[in-house]
């Protein structure tokens, strides 16, 4: 029997072991015992095959049922299938899930689309001279695919198809090319548009909007200490990383660029404007020099209108306000308050309001049952108003007169080193390198276009999660449509994709629905609450342990049953320790990354094993994620130590 089965079943029989142990006798049992185990139950189930939904969704039922026979046996059945009923409408009429199979189904059709291919071609040669070159374009591809789609699977899969023989075939150590791989897919856990993030913010009541922004930074933390990790092993141990050889890293050029480049130079810009001043050659028209040049000057065209609209900003006058003060009462006259006719107009004086009549009003009483203090001082003599006079003499400012003000300080710095940054650049920029920017500006800037439409619009409050999703579920049937991969049958597979996981996704819900409300009822969320509380732990203690029991169940379970399952018990406990739901959300989705990398079920293990060549084990692939999960728990450690890493951007954009 292989390691990996024996690994399981000695987690199994461990929590087999453990309901046995700590539970108490069958006659001794309360409700909130029987709660506990059905909790521990259904971690039994998972772990051998069961389907996760319909296994949430039979024993909540099986168990609410022994909840409503314990207060009323006659009505227990009824009361279970109205709860099925009512759970179920709840989840489909949840308005964030929408969000859900919108960006599964963009993400699909982005893969579809080819894109990604060109992607890593293209990264792996921009980034030939860069040590471990291949793996850190996997990663990096891997990161940008992961915020298109949000679909590990998908990622991890496509990957391994394309990154992976290219790894192996530039002689890359077996598991450095899987860990990367497998933690580069894993990536869309926690990078926007994660549906992790959209079913922790369902089930915590948490802002979708508020978790992308803060998943911001913590993403690209992550992948950027993916990338230092894969350098650094690059330069202490070569051979598991070899540079590429000159000819993987050779670009064909075209043969208008390859006559400039042999007749003026290898330099784009000088060889384009020296060939455009002089006569016209047969291989290389002046009409197609000007379409080299245009993209070549690209990146200096945008840094300009760039640097250029953020002038107009940093510049701009203040808005002139009036300071001049008015007397109190001041500033009307009869004419303002004169009404057209059908306004408010005075009752007329016949018949209007009246004083009442003397006999029947009230009177004032006698002074004499006042005593002394009927007695009042007369009133002061009135004394005139003081208007206060504006200061007419203030030199009038900049803001004052609409003027422009200076531009910081700031501003000139970063004009001045992006300049020098540009000079340098096109010093170096050879038809090569141009060949590789045009392959960049033909993968890396649509999907970067479709990323920025997408998150920008959430995180700047343009749009919800789900108008978001709907408009990036379009601009993947336009970059299907622009690379000529959009036909019936790409259609048809992404459709089915979507309706297959949307629809588990949804039954999750409502299974996990189904079993909380039976575990409330049961009273296990009151007895976990009073062992929590009667620890008396610190709010760091009470952090430590959670992340501790969730990075624990990622070992058996996926995060999938992490959220929907185990969320609802932690989220009620923290009001009591004082912490924020969405930083907590923010640990969690950084944690649960270890669901997918930690054995024996560690999914994108065996979606990489699935396309793997034969050679490659399941061990070697296990072996090579260990160190990425190293990464992930200093990288936890670092949000929980710099909270502002997470916290920082939705504080600034949701104040």
């Amino acid at each position: 029997m292989k390691k990996e089965i024996w690994f399981g079943l000695s987690i199994l029989m461990a929590v087999v072991i453990s309901i046995f142990v700590f539970m108490p006798s069958f006659s001794q049992m309360t409700n909130g015992h029987l709660g506990l185990l059905m909790l521990g139950l259904i971690v039994v189930a998972i772990m051998l095959g069961f389907p996760t939904a319909f296994t949430l969704m039979g024993m909540g039922m099986m168990f609410a049922w022994l909840a409503f026979r314990s207060r009323n046996p006659d009505l227990a059945i009824q009361q279970t299938l109205d709860l099925m009923v009512q759970r179920a409408y709840s989840v489909m009429s949840n308005d964030v899930l929408i969000s859900i199979p919108l960006f599964v189904f963009m993400g699909y059709l982005v893969e579809r689309a080819n894109l990604i291919e060109k992607l890593f071609k293209s990264l792996h040669l921009a980034m030939a001279r860069v040590p471990g070159s291949l793996a850190v374009a996997t990663v990096i591809t891997c990161a940008i695919f992961a915020t298109a789609t949000g679909i590990v699977g998908a990622v991890v899969t496509l990957m391994g198809l394309l990154a992976l023989p290219a790894m192996l075939k530039a002689g890359y150590n077996t598991k450095l090319a899987a860990g990367a791989i497998t933690a580069g897919g894993c990536l869309g856990i926690l990078i926007p548009p994660s549906v992790l993030l959209i079913v922790y913010g369902a089930t915590a009541g948490v802002s979708v909007v508020k978790l992308y922004a803060g998943a911001f930074f913590p993403g690209i933390m992550l992948a950027t200490l993916y990338v230092g990790y894969i350098i650094i092993i690059a330069k202490i141990k070569p051979q598991w990383a070899p540079p590429l050889s000159e000819e993987d890293r050779k670009v064909t050029l075209p043969a208008h660029n390859e006559t400039v480049s042999k007749t003026f130079g290898k330099n784009v810009v000088r060889g384009l404007f020296t060939g455009l001043q002089g006569k016209d050659m047969p291989d290389a028209p002046k009409g197609t020099l000007v379409k080299e040049l245009l993209i070549a000057l690209l990146p200096a065209i945008a840094f300009t209108i760039a640097m250029g609209l953020t002038y107009r900003a940093v510049t701009a006058p203040a808005p002139v306000t009036s300071t001049e003060v008015v007397q109190m009462g001041g500033g009307f006259s009869n004419d303002d308050v004169k009404q057209e006719a059908g306004g408010l107009q005075e009752p007329p004086s016949e018949g209007g309001l009246k004083e009442p009549p003397s006999d029947s009003s009230l009177k004032e009483p006698p002074v004499e049952a006042l005593g002394d203090a009927a007695k009042v001082a007369p009133p002061a003599e009135a004394k005139p108003v003081v208007t206060a006079v504006p200061a007419a003499t203030a030199a009038p400012t900049a803001e004052a007169t609409g003027e422009r003000v200076a531009a910081p300080t700031s501003y000139w710095i970063v004009l001045g080193l992006g300049a020098a940054a540009l000079a340098a650049f096109y010093a170096i920029f050879s038809f090569a390198r141009l060949e590789i920017f045009k392959m960049l500006l033909g993968s890396f800037f649509p999907l970067a276009m479709l990323i920025i439409a997408v998150l920008g619009t959430i995180v700047f409050g343009l749009a919800t999660p789900t108008e978001a999703a709907a408009m990036g579920s379009m601009g993947g049937l336009i970059l299907a449509a622009a690379y000529r991969r959009l036909n019936v049958q790409v259609v048809r597979e992404s459709v089915y994709l979507t309706a297959k996981t949307s629809a588990m996704v949804c039954w999750l819900f409502v299974g996990s629905s189904i079993f909380s409300a039976a575990f409330a009822l049961l009273g296990g969320q009151e007895l976990i609450n009073a062992w929590v509380l009667s620890m008396d732990l610190t709010p760091i203690q009470f952090m430590l342990l959670a992340q501790a029991i969730i990075f624990l169940l990622g070992w058996p379970l996926e995060w999938t049953e992490i959220i929907v399952i185990f969320m609802p018990i932690f989220i009620p406990l923290l009001p009591h320790f004082g912490i924020d739901p969405l930083f907590f959300g923010l640990l969690v989705a950084l944690n649960l990354q270890t669901a997918f990398l930690s054995p024996p079920v560690a999914m994108a293990a065996f979606y990489l094993k699935g396309v793997s060549p034969p050679h490659v084990t399941l061990n070697q692939i296990f072996a090579g994620m260990l160190p990425f999960m190293a990464i992930q728990v200093f990288a936890l450690f670092l949000l929980y130590t710099f909270p502002a890493i997470g916290m920082w951007l939705p504080g600034v954009l949701y104040k």
